[in-house]
């Protein structure tokens, strides 16, 4: 063990922390490691400072990976607070785990993927796995943002994917880059040219999507074969190292579509800030605690039972939201005393009206009586 210890130290010692994963992107904590003493790999034990009981690099990366396939596999509704417990419980681990990369520097741009050994090539999942719950974070307000974060992971993992040749594919555009990159072709004098240009670009991206789509498969019904014997813990080194490759190629493809994605999400969610008004209501003053009272003298009594609280009589209350205008009957305006006195006699009128006609019937009634003994025309019960 001490040739291999050597040459482990050397190759860190050459080595520029380049297991920047996206947590170190997206949010600016990169954590350097040693350089002077011997750097362990991920199969030796922590220092001993560290608490016995911690959870190893491999813990913190299985069940990161463990809780999204469960995410993914789930029939719940990705909002739900089971799935979100899940979700960020899982970017946590993966974040930890992703630190601790970095910490022990185990890739480099200076290696090949031959050079990495099979228990250290599953970390090369971890920005991948953090984008993919990422994108499952809820709160629609910060959707933008988790998008943009995740397209930073994504980024991540194709570009350490390129770097150690794990597969042939062509790195992929983002938004920005896109239109940084049509500004710059813009050439008003051959406008033919740049249509004949889009429609290639646009044939190459559907045969590229076709392709991926094809390869896709092809590494899913490999997965199946070889995953029952992973998981019976039979597995050679050989077996474990090609286990762990497809994983890659798998999430290659997966990569460049969701980045695809991402880029139409991005300018629908910036299209709809846009078109928010800016216009907002200025926010009313706060309202403090206080007792209503009815008048000055109890205001008194209790504000020396409440000292903490304010007290105000009603009188007071009332002017003082006449002031803030938060009275229910403020801005409506008041009829004119002319209008007034016209509907007062508009009512008496109808009222006079009414009281002749009642004096009217009254009289009617009692010449009939006179006319009629009672129960006149009862011809069933004979009077």
């Amino acid at each position: 063990r001490r040739p291999c210890l050597v040459r482990a130290n050397s190759a860190c010692r050459a080595r520029c922390g380049v297991m920047a994963a996206a947590v170190g992107k997206a949010e600016g904590e990169v954590e350097a490691g040693g350089e002077e003493d011997p750097v362990p790999t991920s199969s030796q034990a922590l220092p001993a400072a560290a608490d016995d009981a911690a959870p190893t690099l491999s813990d913190m990366f299985e069940n990161g990976w463990r809780l999204h396939d469960e995410v993914e596999s789930s029939n719940e509704s990705t909002n739900s607070d089971t799935v979100q417990r899940r979700v960020r419980r899982g970017v946590e681990l993966l974040e930890q785990a992703t630190r601790m990369v970095n910490q022990l520097n185990l890739f480099s741009r200076n290696e090949e993927l031959e050079e990495i050994s099979t228990a250290d090539v599953k970390y090369l999942l971890l920005p991948v796995l953090l984008g993919a719950l990422t994108m499952k974070l809820g709160n629609s307000a910060k959707r933008l943002e988790h998008i943009q974060k995740a397209q930073v992971y994504y980024m991540d993992f194709l570009q350490r994917c390129k770097d150690y040749k794990v597969m042939t594919f062509e790195f992929p555009q983002t938004k920005e880059s896109e239109e940084e990159r049509s500004k710059a072709n813009v050439n008003p004098s051959a406008p033919t040219v740049s249509n004949q240009s889009n429609l290639l670009s646009m044939a190459s991206r559907r045969q590229a999507k076709i392709e991926r789509y094809n390869m896709k498969k092809e590494t899913e019904a490999k997965l199946k074969e070889i995953k029952s014997v992973i998981h019976s813990g039979k597995a050679d080194d050989e077996q474990t190292r090609k286990f762990y490759l497809l994983h890659l190629q798998k999430w290659i493809n997966t990569s460049l579509e969701e980045i695809d994605s991402i880029n139409q999400e991005t300018e629908i969610l910036k299209r709809m800030v846009d078109a928010k008004p800016h216009t907002a209501r200025p926010p009313r003053p706060p309202m403090q605690p206080f007792i209503l009272t009815r008048n000055a003298a109890e205001a008194k009594v209790f504000g020396l039972g409440y000292p903490s609280l304010a007290t105000m009589t009603v009188d007071d209350w009332y002017e003082q939201r006449k002031k803030q205008g938060a009275l229910p009957d403020q801005g409506v305006p008041r009829s004119c005393p002319a209008a007034q006195e016209n509907e007062e006699q508009e009512a008496e009128d109808d009222n006079d009206d009414d009281d002749e006609q009642a004096v009217r019937n009254a009289r009617e009634k009692d010449d009939w009586k006179d006319t009629h003994r009672r129960g006149y025309g009862n011809r069933h019960n004979m009077g």
